[in-house]
């Protein structure tokens, strides 16, 4: 079953994201993810909320595949430079409609 990881990200530093982009991207394709969008071109049609830098959105091949990419020994020092030079919120969807 395909899962989605969306991701809010508004960074508080911008020291981090140079040594991120290339270990995140060949994390991500090591664990079979792939990229559907990485921008600051987004807008907000409903609802009210914090503002919002980055709207990121990855697609993974399963659930296990986006949990072992989280947990990759690999990405770990990232992923805590990310979290200390962010705000972030990160949400794995299924890719399942539960209303059809």
């Amino acid at each position: 079953m395909t899962y989605y990881s969306v991701l809010a990200v508004t960074p508080t530093s911008e020291d981090w994201i140079p040594d991120y982009i290339g270990p995140a991207n060949a994390l991500v394709a090591k664990h079979g993810g792939k990229y559907l969008a990485r921008t600051s071109s987004h807008e907000r049609l409903e609802g009210d909320g914090e503002e919002v830098a980055l709207r990121i959105v990855i697609e993974w091949p399963s659930k296990e595949d986006a949990v072992a990419f989280m947990n990759d020994p690999e990405y770990m020092p990232h992923l805590k430079a990310r979290a200390a030079g962010s705000i972030s919120h990160h949400f794995l969807i299924e890719g399942k409609d539960d209303l059809a």
